[in-house]
């Protein structure tokens, strides 16, 4: 059984996720966008911790709180003015916005549910150890990810390269 304690600490930091990620979508200013979406990313992280999956929460620190918001600052400020506002939207975005919201929002609580109902009738498995996480990132067999890793990390090095090229012609 859980102590209360924990769970008051996960509300507090399921209440950080969303009020950091709210605030990342609705700024107007691109810099603090990032810096909402870094504290997003944190929290993630410390959810992570208090699930006892160190290695998950020291990943989501390194790899996507440190390398992936650093990449989208460089490019904020390769690109843009990051102390200007950005154009309001106008009514007819927003309504498409807020249709795309609920239809995702839809989608993803019926794919959580149907994930939940299923998992309820498996048996429970045991943790993977690093060796197993390590030839399964790495690896190239079947259901291995070596080749979506080095697609991500080409595409990542066209969007750096693309920013440069855009920022020089300014």
């Amino acid at each position: 059984m859980e102590s209360v304690g924990s769970i008051i600490m996960y509300f507090i930091v399921a209440l950080a996720m969303i009020v950091f990620s709210v605030m990342a979508v609705t700024t107007r200013k691109i810099l603090r966008a990032a810096t909402y979406l870094l504290f997003t990313l944190f929290a993630a992280a410390v959810v992570y911790f208090m699930l006892d999956y160190e290695f998950l929460g020291a990943v989501q620190i390194a790899v996507y709180a440190g390398g992936i918001v650093v990449l989208f600052v460089f490019a904020i400020l390769l690109t843009s003015r990051p102390g200007d506002n950005t154009e309001r939207l106008t009514s007819k975005s927003r309504i498409l916005g807020g249709i795309a919201a609920v239809a995702t929002l839809v989608i993803a609580g019926y794919a959580l549910l149907s994930r939940c109902i299923s998992f309820a009738t498996k048996p429970a498995m045991e943790a993977p150890d690093m060796q197993t996480v390590g030839s399964t990132l790495m690896g190239t067999g079947a259901g291995q990810y070596l080749l979506p890793f080095e697609a991500v990390s080409v595409l990542l090095l066209a969007c750096i390269i693309g920013g440069v090229v855009v920022a020089r012609k300014r």
